[in-house]
């Protein structure tokens, strides 16, 4: 395993600045969405500085499981500590104007403002557009909502599991009716990642844009709107094109493809596994494999279209070759035979992974009261600008004081806010 000194970067000196070095976020996002999409900026070498209203961010709470002691007051749950490393804390009372002064002088210093505020709960604070872009006018604003700024459903409150029933991801996953299965939630909130991951993206897009504008072309910063509705939508991708080409909703089908046949999970004689059959050069490879060569010239399976179309058929001839043997043994025939397989691990197993563990997907970082904190690891290397994780999720306002007299407060002023109740 990694720890957070071995894993500072992949791919360069340990004095490289990350790709975004220099870049100030300004995040005021609480939960899952907005948390992940700064991290990532944080990662990638950015200043995140996290916004949190008095209580905190409310998924400090959200557990069990916890790191941690209650009586001593460290406990931190964690579902909160997955999405907040590599920025600095700043606890902050936004209902009252010392507060709100504190956010419009981090503003002008930062060129991202990442928020999730409901609809009209960011203007009732004093912080619309207009007053944001005479603040700032390179700010970069991404807006995260649930529903978008309009439409009859823009003022719903979102979240990741309502979202997956609605916007169609639910119908799609699970066991099929004749399985007797249900429409089922994916297994992480998979709406607010991708919602994070989009927002990410569009943050990138607006710094790139903002450095392709002239000044005297006006302001160059702009707001970028991100739902979690439109990002589901979005990752429907094959199943809405499917959709839209046929005119027929989607079903479930397990653990099977809507175009691939076969690319789904089989019984063993001792567990499970995956097959993925892409492409044609790997069919007549994996009839060899399974001692079904004459499965080739059967003109039911010819193609991938008539597999799709006999799937009914094809699958239980496969079924019955890998019932036979154990995992294991399927794992060497068919890697030997160059067909994409794969256990069903569950998540210890899958970081626990002899590649996982080259890649360094688990890291250690060292928090100030909790010691070394395991963190999922980076998922992109740079050879030039390396990324890394600096530091592990903070302590409620652990970085209040620092952040303060960089904006221009004197010692007496930060014990006033402090004294006040505004931080």
């Amino acid at each position: 395993m990694a720890t957070s000194s071995d894993r500072t970067q992949r791919g360069g000196g340990a004095a490289a600045p990350g790709p975004l070095a220099g870049i100030r976020v300004a995040d005021c996002s609480t939960v899952l969405a907005g948390p992940y999409c700064t991290m990532l900026l944080a990662d990638l070498g950015a200043e995140v500085v996290k916004v949190e209203p008095p209580e905190g961010d409310a998924t400090r709470t959200w557990g069990p499981p916890w790191v941690g002691d209650e009586a001593a007051g460290t406990r931190t749950a964690a579902y909160f500590l997955s999405v907040n490393r590599n920025k600095r804390s700043i606890r902050l009372d936004l209902k009252c104007e010392q507060g709100r002064e504190v956010l419009r002088r981090l503003l002008r210093t930062s060129d991202v403002f990442v928020e999730n505020f409901r609809i009209g709960g960011l203007e009732r604070l004093g912080f619309d557009d207009a007053a944001l872009q005479v603040l700032n006018p390179d700010l970069v604003h991404l807006a995260i909502s649930g529903f978008g700024p309009d439409g009859p459903d823009a003022r719903k409150p979102g979240y990741d599991f309502v979202v997956q029933a609605l916007g169609g991801l639910m119908s799609i996953t699970g066991d099929t009716d004749a399985d007797g299965g249900r429409p089922t939630k994916v297994g992480v909130a998979i709406t607010d990642v991708v919602t994070g991951l989009f927002g990410a993206v569009s943050i990138l897009a607006g710094l790139v844009g903002r450095g392709r504008t002239g000044a005297s072309d006006g302001p160059r910063g702009q707001r970028i709107d991100v739902s979690l509705l439109e990002s589901t939508l979005a990752v429907l991708v094959n199943q809405a094109q499917n959709a839209f080409v046929t005119g027929e909703a989607p079903g479930r089908l397990g653990n099977a493809h809507p175009n691939l046949v076969p690319y789904e999970t089989f019984a063993t004689a001792d567990g499970e596994l995956a097959v993925a059959v892409g492409s044609e050069r790997q069919w007549p490879r994996l009839c060899e494999a399974v001692g079904r060569p004459e499965l080739v010239a059967d003109g039911r399976f010819a193609t991938n279209g008539d597999r799709v179309d006999n799937r009914a058929d094809l699958r239980p001839i496969l079924a019955g070759r890998f019932a036979q043997r154990p995992t294991t043994e399927w794992l060497a025939v068919l890697d030997a035979a160059e067909i994409p397989c794969g256990p069903i691990n569950d998540i210890a197993a899958a970081f626990a992974s002899p590649q996982a563990q080259a890649r360094a997907m688990t890291v250690d970082v060292e928090h100030p009261v909790l010691g070394a904190v395991r963190q999922v690891g980076l998922p992109f290397s740079f050879s030039a600008t390396p990324v890394s994780i600096r530091t592990a999720p903070p302590l409620l306002g652990e970085h209040t004081a620092e952040i303060l007299a960089e904006l221009g407060y004197d010692a007496a002023a930060v014990r006033a806010l402090a004294d006040e109740g505004v931080t």
